[in-house]
């Protein structure tokens, strides 16, 4: 029989609590998953805690009101439940309490913390894109199901009141994304019904009438409390320290959760997001000689008619089944529409080396659905126990572009909005089936290995034009070797690859073999205080092969032929500790240093040995942690966070043919935290962020023909009231 006895090294109430919630819930029979509210439960308060020992492994891994910033368990990296020092990769978990410690709203500031990860606004103010280990990040994830994400064109930035925490695994990731780049993965966990009754009203504000408000409500829906209901809804209206700049953020999030059975729960859920901004696109010009023009950061590159408007639209289900012997079967799905409207300029001189204006406008209906179902359990082997996930994935990503002309690269400066007029639509349909299959082997006691492999057949097929391609039967592999040195520490190794499908062609009109990312890793992990401190260090190597590159051939059937020689690597380390360094005392960060240079370029042979993207850091340094006093002093808690990166350049080529160095150096930026808790119910928190002022920039230009660099924030304030019962 199993029991709960381990004595805890230092005593967290909110913690052990939880703690001996999760166990008893382990030994009842009634199935509960780590976001159930069985595994949400407290004990009552007459319970006597002895000596725990918590043997379930799916510990902590909803973090709301743990006041954590790690986690006991999570799936990401190969859909088995492991905790991080069990992971053979470099992982981070940002957790509820972290979220609202740092007052963030928007996956832009998860990026933002997440050591290793770059939020890149070089496209334009309004078009993210997320970065890792050199390359981009091309896939966001849902409870598990990834969905395609481009921030250059469609991408928008899911709202974080609707998530317990997000999950990232850096590194190649295809075992769980399918197709991708070796730079990571961002997994967003939803939040889930409690089992008790609670209210919470939480309004913001700041700087530059930054207001917002939200509602967070959930509670057991009949008297046994098997069918559980959670309504999450928010809106922000910011202004910004850029003059004219205006945005908005709506939010409607209702899940409900109900126990059909002692075995099954389902899980149904709906989200409806809407965002609008008039800044998206321009950034500030550089001047003709490449220097930057040191504008007011207030300055607007933009006009008064511009505009991003988004609006998405998610259903999602979940069942999960308790089988025999200790196996359990659970199907995910999701769907979603976004209907985006895009309005645009920004500053250029593409003709006569004249300032004049690019205008664009372009409508998309992107539809994306989700399906993955998998059984997981233990087996045994020559008197050993193992564990295996067996499953199967389905992906369909629907985008039609709606285009409109004019597209003038030279719009007159000071004109107003063009009449744009719908000129043709272009639909695109990707369809990605896999199946995958992991185990984790227990050679020995200290002795772990987890293979993983997937098969894919990925489609590509253009509606309304030509380019169709496919890649049938691609293999995905994974491996981790892990050895447990002490009850703390373990050493691992591990090797993970994903592919990218080409849409060039090679010399027999054949679309180019898909690019592979294989990514390998070696590192140390360690595990204090019963897994509420996990630390890691870590090597790593990512080779990007078999990138399309233009060749000249005498018979080639199209307009350019090409061949899979082109080659980038990324190598590094990658340092991280989060958890809680005292029983008051939660620590979050890392250092990343990364260094991603082509290796092989038959086009352009002069890149071999350069830094492949000039204009992100190859070093990156993240810290956040929070303390709350005891004593006297009990309701007040401080932190802080500390972010620095190395200098970022790009070289501009110049009308005389010369090159000018563009730089923006090193720098470092210095945010406070306090908070108080009046009594049981309110709640008072003040962000000052970049507290020192710091004037950078957070991207530069990388050409004197449009615009590109843009300001970082100045020093501003956010006040955040929260009332909860």
């Amino acid at each position: 029989m199993s029991t709960c006895t381990t004595t805890p090294r230092y005593f967290t109430p909110t913690r052990d609590l939880l703690a001996m919630a999760i166990c008893m819930a382990s030994l009842a029979p009634a199935y509960a998953d780590d976001n159930s509210a069985a595994a949400q439960n407290t004990p009552p308060a007459t319970l006597e805690l002895g000596a725990t020992e918590v043997t379930s492994n799916q510990l902590w891994s909803t973090t709301e009101g743990t006041e954590s910033y790690t986690t006991g368990s999570m799936s990401t990296a190969t859909k088995l439940p492991l905790t991080m020092r069990e992971t053979p990769q470099a992982v981070t978990v940002i957790t509820r309490q972290r979220m609202d410690d740092q007052a963030m709203t928007s996956i832009n500031d998860v990026v933002k913390a997440t050591p290793g990860l770059f939020l890149d606004f070089s496209s334009g103010p309004g078009r993210q894109t997320y970065k890792a280990r050199g390359f981009e990040i091309d896939n966001l994830m849902y409870d598990g199901i990834p969905t395609g994400y481009n921030g250059v064109s469609v991408g928008a930035q899911p709202n974080l009141a609707m998530f317990d925490r997000v999950e990232i695994v850096r590194g190649a990731t295809g075992l769980v994304t399918g197709a991708g780049n070796p730079s990571a993965a961002i997994n967003m966990v939803r939040k889930r019904p409690l089992a008790e009754q609670k209210l919470t009203l939480t309004g913001t504000a700041g700087s530059w009438d930054d207001y917002g408000g939200e509602v967070d409500a959930s509670s057991p829906l009949n008297d046994s409390g098997t069918l559980r209901g959670r309504v999450v809804t928010s809106y922000r209206d910011a202004n910004s320290f850029i003059d004219d700049v205006e945005e908005n953020h709506g939010l409607f999030y209702a899940v409900t959760e109900a126990d059909l059975s002692e075995d099954t729960t389902l899980t149904l859920g709906f989200s409806h997001q809407k965002d609008k901004t008039n800044y998206f696109w321009g950034s500030s010009m550089i001047g003709q000689d490449g220097h930057h023009l040191d504008l007011p950061r207030s300055y607007n590159p933009g006009t008064d008619w511009e505009n991003k408007d988004q609006e998405i639209n998610t259903v999602f289900a979940e069942v999960r089944h308790r089988l025999a012997n200790d196996w359990n079967l659970q199907v995910n799905a999701n769907y979603s529409e976004q209907d985006a409207l895009f309005s645009g300029s920004y500053q250029s001189r593409w003709v006569n080396n004249t300032l004049a204006r690019t205008v664009y406008q372009a409508a998309h209906d992107e539809n994306q659905a989700g399906v993955d179902a998998f059984a997981s359990g233990p087996f045994e082997v020559f008197g050993r126990t193992h564990e295996l996930v067996v499953g199967a994935s389905k992906r369909i990503y629907d985008d039609t572009t709606h285009s409109y002309d004019p597209y003038d690269t030279n719009w007159p400066i000071n004109a107003g909005k063009p009449n744009f007029v719908h000129t043709n639509n272009q639909r695109e349909v990707t369809t990605q089936d896999g199946v995958y299959l992991t185990t984790r082997l227990s050679l020995a006691d200290p002795l772990k290995l987890i293979l993983g492999g997937r098969l894919d057949w990925y489609d590509y097929d253009n509606r309304d034009g030509e380019g169709d391609y496919k890649v049938t039967r691609n293999v995905t592999r994974y491996a981790g070797l892990i050895y447990d040195l002490d009850d703390h520490h373990s050493v691992y190794v591990s090797y993970s690859d994903i592919f990218t499908p080409q849409s060039a062609k090679d010399r027999s009109g054949s679309p180019v073999k898909p690019i592979v990312g294989k990514n390998y890793e070696v590192g140390i992990k360690g595990e204090y205080f019963d897994g509420t401190l996990n630390a890691s260090l870590a090597l790593f190597r990512v080779d990007q092969e078999n990138r399309a590159v233009a060749v000249v051939v005498p018979d080639c059937p199209q307009a350019t032929c090409n061949e899979a020689s082109g080659e980038i690597r990324s190598q590094g380390i990658d340092f991280e500790v989060q958890g809680a360094l005292t029983e008051n005392w939660q620590v979050g960060g890392g250092y990343t240093y990364a260094r991603t240079h082509t290796i092989k370029d038959a086009a352009n042979p002069q890149n071999v040995n350069k830094q492949f993207d000039t204009d992100t850091p190859e070093h990156l340094f993240k810290l956040t942690t929070n303390y709350r006093f005891q004593g006297s002093l009990e309701k007040l808690r401080v932190g802080g966070n500390v972010s620095w990166q190395s200098r970022m350049y790009n070289d501009i080529a110049l009308a005389d043919g010369s090159q000018y160095r563009l730089e923006q150096g090193s720098y470092a930026v210095t945010d406070l935290m306090a908070g108080y808790r009046v009594n049981q119910n309110l709640d008072l928190q003040v962000n000052a962020n970049n507290i020192f002022d710091r004037r950078y920039y957070s991207t530069i230009a990388n050409s004197a023909s449009y615009g590109g660099d843009a300001y970082g924030n100045p020093r501003n304030m956010m006040l955040t009231a929260k009332y909860s019962f």
